[in-house]
């Protein structure tokens, strides 16, 4: 709708904000312990400023550049997050968004929403699977995403057990009783809109994660998905390299903060790597992936893919992320401020705030491509790098 429309990311935030019960909200900021992490992936993009021209600017600007071997329209792929609940078409909603605006889309393992449906909605869609269960349970998963038409793998590494936040934790219940309702009635009472949205539906939020399901069996609940990849024993390198082969197709390795992992990701036969600290939901005191991305890209050069995860907020800050050695950025809480102040077009809104961005900065650099962009188009502060595992 012509009136829901807003004009930047932090203005979907606001929205989002008023119009989710507090709880929901909560959940998406997220962040773990003092939220360290969390405020320097988005403030270390302030610290970089440009070197923009004069005349002879490029009338015609392609923004278009490709992901794991899927042709996007903008630098910019759907981070896949769990348990989109804000919505309820959840990620179904997101991946018609992407599609419609011509991106990839990565969907959890814990997702609200089957791989099968979102599939049929974006046909670039990444699936992205946690290290969690046996390695029969973890093929089952690969399968079935193969089967439903995934067109990529995502593994996720970057998630370690947060010990609280400083500023409290939403409280998220392991399934929707009677009792749930009741000490959630105050706050979905207080948000008429979100709650007309869910009573339109017949159906209460859903917080089972049908993606987590055995064949034949019940949909997990999400704590119960996340109670086993907490009991599961963390990967090895050649835990890693089975996976890849397990799929066989186009894979990235997300959450990589250090040049000789990222080393160690292009011997085990990775297509591509997420710069990625779980948008401040990992170790905190991570430092922003912003600052860790240059030493990272210059390690690899052409060997994979590099993408950065975190603190996006609007298209200059993908120019400066492709500046220093992105092929492109994914977006967590960005699009999910947009899906819930305005389900799948508050989604396209988001994409089409940063699209603007992007093809704004590209004028003012005087690039014509995204492709084209490098060093020399950003200023960085001589003690912003911070390059890990040299």
């Amino acid at each position: 709708m012509a009136g829901e429309w807003f004009e930047s990311v932090a203005d979907a935030q606001r929205r989002a904000k008023k119009r989710l019960p507090r709880s929901v909200y909560n959940a998406l900021v997220a962040g773990s312990e003092k939220g360290l992490t969390l405020h320097d992936n988005i403030a270390a993009f302030d610290e970089l400023g440009f070197a923009p021209h004069t005349a002879g600017l490029s009338n015609e600007r392609d923004l278009s550049t490709s992901v794991l071997g899927q042709p996007i329209s903008l630098p910019v792929v759907i981070s896949p997050t769990g348990v989109q609940a804000v919505h309820p078409e959840g990620e179904v909603a997101v991946a018609r968004a992407a599609a419609a605006r011509g991106t990839a889309m990565g969907l959890s393992s814990f997702a609200s929403k089957p791989v099968e449906e979102v599939v049929a909605a974006n046909p670039q869609t990444f699936f992205q699977i946690y290290w969690a269960g046996t390695r029969e349970q973890i093929a089952g998963r690969v399968e079935r995403a193969r089967a439903a038409g995934a067109v990529g793998l995502i593994a996720t590494l970057d998630w370690s057990f947060s010990m609280g936040r400083d500023w409290g934790s939403p409280h998220i219940p392991d399934n929707i009783s009677l009792r749930e309702m009741l000490r959630f009635a105050p706050e979905a009472l207080t948000h008429p809109r979100w709650l007309v949205m869910f009573t339109k539906t017949g159906r209460i939020p859903n917080l089972t994660v049908p993606n987590m399901a055995e064949p034949g069996g019940t949909e997990p609940s999400f704590f119960g998905a996340y109670g086993q990849w907490l009991q599961t024993p963390s990967p090895s390198w050649d835990d890693v390299r089975w996976l890849r082969e397990q799929w066989g197709g186009p894979f990235m390795l997300k959450g990589v903060t250090r040049v000789d992992d990222a080393k160690l990701a292009i011997d085990v036969g990775v297509t591509a790597i997420s710069v990625s600290n779980h948008g401040g939901n990992n170790l905190d005191g991570t430092p922003a992936t912003i600052r860790l991305l240059p030493a990272i890209a210059e390690a690899v050069g052409d060997q994979i893919e590099v993408l950065l995860d975190g603190g996006v907020r609007r298209g200059s800050d993908v120019i400066k992320a492709l500046a220093l050695g992105a092929r492109a950025v994914m977006i967590g809480r960005a699009y999910l401020w947009g899906l819930g102040a305005n389900g799948q077009a508050g989604v396209e809104n988001v994409l089409d705030v940063l699209r603007s961005g992007i093809d704004s900065a590209l004028l003012g650099l005087g690039r014509g491509s995204v492709t084209e962009l490098d060093r020399t188009d950003v200023l960085m502060p001589a003690d912003f790098e911070r390059a890990v595992g040299v």
